[in-house]
């Protein structure tokens, strides 16, 4: 056997066994759905503390991806805050910043942001980038709608209006 078809016989071998892995492990968000810890800030409708997502005990959680520095992200509260205002007591809403808190960032400057948006559900920290990464998120404001077993059932990057939020929830909520 010359050294290209080896060398192609071995490359085939590797990404068999990496698929086989990834199919019998999982991947992050994949078949053994999403399964993420944040630490959560005390803010309005939040309490300092830990939070696995999705949230035990909720058929769906809304997951909102942020950032304080991201104008989008501030837009995008409006329709958050009036869908949480409808859904509420029938979904649980988490929104994730992957800022690092210290140096130029403090607690009290993500509590005064959530505040000036009028905020009033768990916010959380995730400064390694975890949850984005298991999410597959490439840009923020990223929304996700996930159900109890960990599944992704709608990803969106961008500004989502409530409308297509609202339409998303009915969907899962009434599976």
């Amino acid at each position: 056997m010359n050294r290209r078809r080896l060398l192609t016989a071995l490359a085939g071998l590797g990404l068999t066994g990496g698929s086989l892995l990834a199919v019998s492990q999982g991947l992050p968000g994949g078949s053994d759905g999403l399964s993420v810890r944040v630490e959560t800030v005390d803010a309005a409708g939040s309490e300092a503390g830990q939070l696995s997502l999705p949230v035990r005990g909720q058929p769906v959680t809304v997951v909102d991806l942020f950032a304080t520095w991201c104008a989008p992200c501030s837009e995008q509260m409006e329709a958050l805050g009036a869908v949480h205002r409808e859904y509420g007591d029938r979904a649980a809403f988490v929104s994730v910043t992957n800022e690092r808190v210290g140096g130029t960032l403090t607690r009290a400057d993500i509590r005064e942001w959530w505040q000036r948006h009028d905020g009033n559900w768990t916010v959380g920290l995730d400064p390694e980038s975890d949850l984005m990464a298991a999410l597959g998120a490439d840009g923020l404001p990223y929304l996700a709608v996930v159900d109890r077993s960990g599944t992704v059932h709608w990803e969106h990057a961008g500004l989502v209006e409530a409308a297509t939020l609202r339409d998303r929830l009915d969907r899962h909520l009434e599976a």
